[in-house]
């Protein structure tokens, strides 16, 4: 591996990156609840991958739009995948009758406790999807429905 990290070759080491180093990254990212910070420190992560492939040091001065480029990309790809993942198993879970559809379903009896409320799983798919959770469910009942909005959330859209 060490020849391959030291050559020229930009294609297979992007190869390398999306086959075997993003998906171990993301193991299990269906069930993360994504907050600020931790879609900061996933770009971060994938930026540092981008400028590993073509050694470009941390101290240089390079806009991460201008690394993008030169690897030929529009847009980050790692949070847009994991996104993807997170709304398709959102679809699989809601679709069947199992202990993971009541628990997302479920309430808690008793009193809340103190403080802000943490950001739960299923503000991620409202925020992203632009609608309510109920109103996702009833959608991913029809599977072609659901996957085109998926589609749509986490396609490349250019800016106005």
């Amino acid at each position: 591996m060490k020849n391959i990290w030291k050559s020229q070759s930009t294609p297979l080491k992007m190869r390398i990156l999306k086959s075997c180093i993003f998906p171990v990254a993301t193991y299990g990212c269906e069930t993360w609840t994504l907050r600020k910070k931790d879609v900061e420190k996933i770009d971060a992560f994938e930026m540092k991958c981008y400028r590993k492939i073509l050694r470009i040091p941390w101290t240089a001065r390079r806009t991460n739009q201008n690394i993008l480029k030169e690897l030929g990309m529009k847009e980050r790809q790692l949070l847009k995948n994991i996104k993807q993942l997170k709304l398709k198993y959102f679809g699989h879970v809601v679709r069947h009758n199992n202990l993971e559809k009541l628990c997302l379903a479920g309430a808690v009896e008793g009193r809340r406790g103190r403080g802000r409320r943490r950001r739960r799983w299923t503000q991620d798919i409202s925020d992203w999807l632009g609608f309510s959770v109920r109103k996702a469910s009833i959608l991913a009942q029809d599977r072609d429905g659901f996957r085109s909005a998926v589609w749509e959330t986490t396609s490349y859209k250019d800016p106005p």
